[in-house]
C-alpha cells in the first residue's frame, strides 16, 4: 500500500471517496495501482452522479465539488445531511484524495472546498508525477493506416486525400498516447525510405517506419496466399464442362482460379459483432495480399493474447477495411481487431489534396508572420518556426473534432490562419512560447543579481497564491492531466464490437482550453515583480506554478509531435 502523503492527487479518487462518505459507506481506499473496488480509475456511474467537479472560474470562487440538492433529496429526507455524514465529508482522507478544507449546505446543495494551500504545496513540490499516466498497461498494439498501403503503388502527397491525411495524423497521435501508457506500438505499413510520402510526413513531424527501397515481403505474401487458399471459408468455383467459370492471374501473371472468401459466413459462424452484414464474398486482389502481409509482419513476435490491431480508417474506406480484417482472420490471424473510423472531410467550394492543403497553410502562416514580425521572418530560424506552426495548425484543425464527426475546413477565405487569437494550434504554440520568454527573462534577472534562484517547494508558503486563475490552472489542468492520458488505453481494453471510439480530440481541446485560461491569467498578473525580498515568496510560488505549466505544455504537445517554440 502506498503512503497517502506520497500518492499523487486524483480527481477520480476524490469523487469516489466523496461519494462513499456521502452514502455513509466504508472508505474504498485505492491500492498501490490506484485501484479500489472499481475497474481502473473509472468510477461507478451511481457514485459519479453524486458529485460534480467544478471547473468555471465563477463556481470555483466558493466551491470545488458540489453534490446538488436533487441528489441530496434522493439520499436523505428533505435533503438534510446527517451530522455524522457531514463529519465524514469534512474529514475526508484517502490515497490520492484531495484534502478537504470544509463543506457546507447551501441552496444549490452540499458544496466542498479543497485545502488549496496544501494542494499547491504537494502538487508543485513534484509536478512531474502529474505529467504521466497513473498506470502502465502491458500490451502490444499495431496501428494500421490503410491510407498508406500501396494500391498497388505507394501513395504520394498529391494522391493522399484530406480524409486520409486525417487518419494518418490520428494514427500518429494515438501511437504517442499509447506508448506513454506503456504499450509496445508498431505502425503499419512500413514505407520505402526517402519516398515522397515519407518526406511529406516528416514535414508534419511524423516519424513513420521505413524499409530500404529494395525490401520485399514476398515470403509473407506467399504464406498469406497459401493460407487463404486453404481457408475453410474459401469459395470453390463451379466448373462448366471441366472449365472454371472465372479465371484471373496470380502474382506472377499466370492464369489461375480467382480466389474468393466468404466473409459473411465467417463472421456469422465465429460470432464477430459489429461487422457489416453485406460483406458477402470477397475476391482476393494482389494489393489485399500485400496489405495482409504487412499486418503479419507488424504483429510478428507479439503475444496474441496481449496484442490488438487498430485499423484507423476513413468512413469512405470502412467497408473495404472490414473486408481486409476478415480476410486477415481467414488467413489464420487471431489478433483482436478494432476499427477506429473517421468522419468525412469537407472543403466547401474546392478540392485539395493533402500536399496542396499543407502548402496553402504554410503560405498563409508565412504571410501572417511577415505582417506581424516584418523582415526578420526570412531567416532559417523563422523557416523552422513556420514549419512547426504550420504542422500545429494542420494537426489542430484535423484532430480537435471527435474522430467520428465531419471536419469542415475553410480553405478559400483569405487570412484563414492567424498568429493571435484562440484559433487552435497557433494560439497554443504562442502561449507555450510566452512561458519560455517569461523564464528567459527571469534567468536574465538572476544573472544580473536581481533575483535569487527559485527555492524548493517545501520552503515556500503557497498561501500566497490567492488569484482565482492560479487555482483554476492547477485544479482544471495540472491535476487532471495524468487521468486524461490514461483514458485511451483503458477504453481500448474495453470489450465491444468491431468499432472502437477513442477520445482522440481531448488533448487538442485540453491545450486550447488551457491556453485560454493561461492567457487570461498572464494578461492580468505581473509575475516578475520588483526585486524586493518581501515580494519574492509570491513571485516564486507563481514561478513554480508556471514552470509546472510549461512542462505540462511540453508533455501534451509531445503527444502531437510538436516541439515547443522558444519565441514568437
Amino acid at each position: 500500500m502506498e503512503n497517502i502523503e506520497e500518492t499523487p492527487f486524483r480527481i477520480a479518487h476524490t469523487v469516489q471517496a466523496l461519494g462513499s462518505a456521502l452514502r455513509g459507506e466504508p472508505e474504498n481506499v485505492p491500492d498501490a495501482n490506484g485501484l479500489g473496488n472499481v475497474s481502473g480509475d473509472r468510477i461507478s456511474s451511481e457514485t459519479e452522479k453524486l458529485w460534480f467537479k467544478e471547473s468555471s472560474a465563477k463556481n470555483l470562487r466558493n466551491r470545488d465539488f458540489l453534490s446538488p440538492t436533487t441528489v441530496l433529496n434522493t439520499l436523505y429526507a428533505d435533503g438534510e445531511v446527517p451530522p455524522a455524514v457531514m463529519v465524514r465529508v469534512q474529514s475526508l482522507r484517502g490515497t490520492g484524495v484531495l484534502p478537504v478544507a470544509g463543506g457546507e449546505l447551501m441552496g444549490e446543495g452540499l458544496r466542498v472546498r479543497v485545502d488549496r494551500t496544501a494542494a499547491f504545496q504537494k502538487v508543485l513540490s513534484d509536478a512531474s508525477v502529474y505529467l504521466k499516466p497513473p498506470s502502465q498497461i502491458q500490451g502490444c498494439v499495431v496501428l494500421n493506416c490503410p491510407a498508406l498501403h500501396p494500391k498497388p503503388n505507394v501513395p504520394s502527397p498529391d494522391t493522399l486525400t484530406l480524409g486520409q491525411l486525417r487518419t494518418v495524423l490520428l494514427t500518429d497521435h494515438l501511437g504517442a498516447l499509447l506508448r506513454r501508457q506503456g504499450f509496445i506500438v508498431s505502425c503499419c505499413p512500413v514505407l520505402p525510405e526517402e519516398s515522397d510520402i515519407i518526406v511529406f510526413l516528416r514535414l508534419l513531424g511524423i516519424d513513420w517506419p521505413t524499409v530500404p527501397i529494395s525490401w520485399t515481403n514476398d515470403k509473407r505474401e506467399e504464406n498469406i496466399l497459401e493460407a487463404l487458399q486453404n481457408s475453410p471459408y474459401r469459395e470453390r468455383e463451379e466448373t462448366n464442362g471441366g472449365r472454371r467459370e472465372s479465371e484471373g492471374k496470380n502474382m506472377d501473371g499466370d492464369k489461375e482460379e480467382m480466389l474468393k472468401v466468404n466473409l459473411k459466413r465467417m463472421f456469422q459462424e465465429e460470432q464477430l459483432p459489429g461487422y457489416d452484414p453485406s460483406l458477402g464474398t470477397c475476391t482476393v486482389q494482389r494489393d489485399s495480399v500485400s496489405h495482409l502481409a504487412q499486418l503479419d509482419r507488424a504483429t510478428a513476435g507479439y503475444t496474441v493474447s496481449t496484442a490488438t490491431a487498430v485499423h484507423v480508417t476513413s468512413c469512405q474506406d470502412e467497408f473495404r477495411q472490414q473486408q481486409m480484417a476478415m480476410l486477415w482472420r481467414a488467413s489464420g490471424a487471431t489478433v483482436t481487431q478494432r476499427h477506429l473510423v473517421c468522419g468525412p472531410m469537407k472543403t466547401p467550394g474546392t478540392h485539395l489534396s493533402a500536399a496542396q492543403y499543407l502548402q496553402l497553410r504554410r503560405v498563409q502562416m508565412k504571410e501572417a508572420s511577415e505582417i506581424k514580425y516584418g523582415e526578420q521572418v526570412e531567416d532559417q530560424t523563422w523557416d523552422d518556426i513556420i514549419k512547426v506552426m504550420t504542422s500545429a495548425t494542420v494537426r489542430f484543425e484535423l484532430l480537435s473534432t471527435v474522430h467520428t464527426s465531419p471536419v469542415t475546413l475553410d480553405v478559400q477565405r483569405e487570412g484563414s490562419v492567424s498568429t493571435k487569437g484562440p484559433r487552435g494550434g497557433v494560439f497554443v504554440m504562442y502561449n507555450c512560447a510566452r512561458l519560455h520568454t517569461l523564464f528567459d527573462s527571469y534567468e536574465r534577472g538572476v544573472e544580473k543579481g536581481l533575483y535569487p534562484e527559485i527555492p524548493e517547494g517545501s520552503q515556500l508558503d503557497f498561501s500566497a497564491l490567492k488569484e482565482e486563475g492560479e487555482w483554476l490552472l492547477l485544479f482544471n489542468y495540472l491535476i487532471p492531466f495524468s487521468e486524461l492520458l490514461d483514458q485511451t488505453g483503458q477504453t481500448l481494453g474495453c470489450d465491444g464490437g468491431a468499432r472502437v471510439n477513442l477520445k482522440t480530440e481531448q488533448i487538442c481541446k485540453f491545450l486550447v482550453s488551457l491556453s485560454k485560461d493561461f492567457s487570461s491569467y498572464y494578461n492580468r498578473v505581473h509575475v516578475l515583480g520588483e526585486p524586493l525580498p518581501h515580494l519574492f515568496n509570491q513571485m516564486f510560488c507563481r514561478l513554480q506554478l508556471l514552470r509546472a505549466l510549461r512542462e505540462l505544455y511540453h508533455s501534451a504537445l509531445d503527444t502531437l509531435h510538436l516541439p515547443p517554440i522558444p519565441q514568437l
